[in-house]
């Protein structure tokens, strides 16, 4: 198996996980956050469905300079909206992994705030680190949603509202 061919079916595991988070948000909590300094349901799970983009992105040019960027998130009014939105990211992500070759993982892709160097890391590395970002969202989500009392699927086995029959 080549390097894509092992981040393709990565990308593939994961966007199932991260579907069956997304479709349990329920449409009257999307702007509810758990804290202050939280992003609410909506940019929290926006973000989420918009990080397999990352993945054109990142073959696509030597970095991002988050000063320099206009970003403006995708707007979502419901939890079907929010699934949509997954579903065409991953798309993307896949289309971009489907044409790729292991030469085009090995260039450096750099995260910046202007002068300020986040990270410097191969394009492979960069887009395992969006999957990890994915990952690590997926778990912010679920705390939100155990806090609504939102029976929590499972990840890489079961829940403690879904466990094993």
């Amino acid at each position: 198996m080549t390097q894509v061919e092992a981040l393709r079916k990565e990308m593939e595991q994961e966007a199932v996980t991260t579907h069956k988070m997304l479709e349990r948000i329920p449409d009257d909590r999307l702007d509810w956050q758990p804290h202050s300094k939280s992003m609410t349901i909506r940019q929290l799970a926006t973000h989420i469905a918009e990080i397999p983009t990352w993945t054109p992105m990142t073959f696509t040019t030597d970095g991002i300079d988050f000063e320099q960027m206009d970003y403006n998130p995708t707007v979502v009014n419901s939890t079907a909206e929010l699934v949509a939105l997954h579903q065409k990211s991953l798309q993307a992500g896949l289309a971009a992994l489907a044409t790729a070759t292991d030469d085009q993982l090995d260039p450096i892709w750099t995260m910046r705030s202007g002068d300020v160097i986040h990270s410097q890391e191969t394009k492979g590395e960069s887009i395992r680190m969006a999957f990890c970002q994915t990952v690590h969202h997926r778990a912010q989500l679920g705390v939100y949603l155990r806090l609504l009392d939102i029976p929590i699927p499972g990840s890489y086995g079961p829940s403690a509202d879904e466990p094993w029959v």
